[in-house]
């Protein structure tokens, strides 16, 4: 990477870090584009050679996570059961994206970014949008992984359907929490997808039926 391309990684990272600061502190509604480009001393017109707007700088780091899930997913052992292996993506991706996200902001701001997130309104909403492309993504692959079609077998939806459905649990509960770590976060989903299969196949009933 040469000197221009170094200078132009710096500014990207300085508007990204920015704007989340100011996401957490003030508000997202509340920021605008031009408060962002302010702080970290450059124009407007600049900060739109990075980003399309304040959505994206929202969502940056989220998507650099949901990369490395999906390829880990893809680099899964092909023997492996779609949902053993979706949970393995999530679990062993864990520090990979922490090390990515730790490059650019540290953990602490992401975790505070993701409660503005899940408590905005508009934020919620495009959020939920990614995930269903993401989960359409995922499914894409446990159906390659399984030598099906996934327009013409409902399977690699369904159990992406339920993996995901864990991780929105565990998301919303940890948002609604008290313990406000990474560790925390990391936990409550393990304690959860560690219960998917149990889950769908015991029966719940603890004393017999009449």
């Amino acid at each position: 990477m040469n000197l221009r391309e170094r200078k132009k990684l710096r500014t990207r990272d300085a508007l990204l870090r920015a704007a989340l600061e100011l996401f957490a502190t003030r508000g997202y509604e509340e920021t605008t584009v031009d408060d962002i480009a302010a702080a970290v001393d450059v124009s407007q017109r600049t900060f739109f050679r990075y980003f399309a707007g304040k959505e994206e700088t929202a969502f940056f780091v989220p998507r650099l996570a949901e990369s490395h899930v999906v390829e880990a997913l893809r680099g899964r052992p092909p023997g492996e059961a779609p949902l053993e292996a979706l949970r393995r993506a999530m679990l062993e991706s864990w520090d990979a994206i922490n090390e990515a996200v730790e490059e650019l902001v540290p953990i602490e701001l992401h975790m505070r970014v993701y409660r503005v997130i899940e408590s905005t309104p508009a934020l919620l909403a495009a959020h939920l949008r990614r995930a269903a492309e993401l989960e359409e993504q995922l499914a894409g692959i446990i159906a390659e992984r399984e030598g099906l079609d996934v327009d013409a077998d409902p399977r690699p939806r369904i159990i992406v359907a339920v993996f995901s459905g864990v991780i929105r649990v565990t998301e919303r509960l940890w948002s609604a929490g008290d313990d406000f770590s990474l560790d925390a976060m990391r936990q409550l989903t393990t304690t959860y997808l560690d219960q998917v299969g149990l889950t769908l196949a015991e029966n719940w009933r603890t004393e017999p039926s009449p």
